[in-house]
């Protein structure tokens, strides 16, 4: 049987990479992480039983991410911007700060369905089928949720790059 330190210790910091990808600041992501291993930690017997125990947990942290979003989306708050002068949990991917900031002011202009989507398809490599039973939706919801944010990016990047040229 897995145990919980060990699952923690092995897969921690990947399932607080998703949590930064899914919330755009270090700070929520290292709540909604300790929020989605808690209640793991709860029905660790049940977790641990499954065919993929990550895969289960990750579920638990995209659904708590959801529903915090619910939550304060009733309530009217600050978002600070994920580059705020923080260090960033996790490692920049991007060639420049500049254009780390830019792709991250533009996932974070997103509505959070949409981020959820582009973040389980693009960073997990997840299929329409395996997001939709992760955000507790159908496969064509989450077709149409990607659809729509992939075409906002690019109105965002067409922007940019005519901007340039002037």
């Amino acid at each position: 049987m897995l145990d919980f330190e060990g699952f923690v210790a092995d897969r921690g910091q990947s399932l607080l990479r998703l949590a930064y990808l899914l919330t755009g600041d270090a700070h929520l992501a290292e709540d909604l992480t300790q929020d989605a291993l808690a209640k793991a930690y709860r029905h660790w017997t049940r977790v641990c039983r499954a065919d993929h125990p990550e895969a289960y947990v990750r579920r638990i942290l995209v659904r708590e991410q959801l529903s915090w979003w619910r939550r304060s989306s009733r309530r009217e708050s600050p978002h600070p911007s994920p580059m705020d002068g923080r260090e960033p949990v996790v490692e920049d991917r991007y060639p420049s700060l500049e254009q780390s900031e830019m792709a991250a002011t533009m996932l974070d202009s997103l509505p959070k369905k949409q981020r959820t989507v582009l973040i389980l398809r693009f960073h997990l490599d997840l299929s329409d089928d395996e997001i939709a039973v992760l955000m507790n939706t159908s496969p064509s919801t989450v077709r149409s949720n990607a659809s729509r944010a992939l075409a906002t990016l690019r109105g965002s990047v067409s922007a940019l790059e005519q901007e340039r040229t002037l």
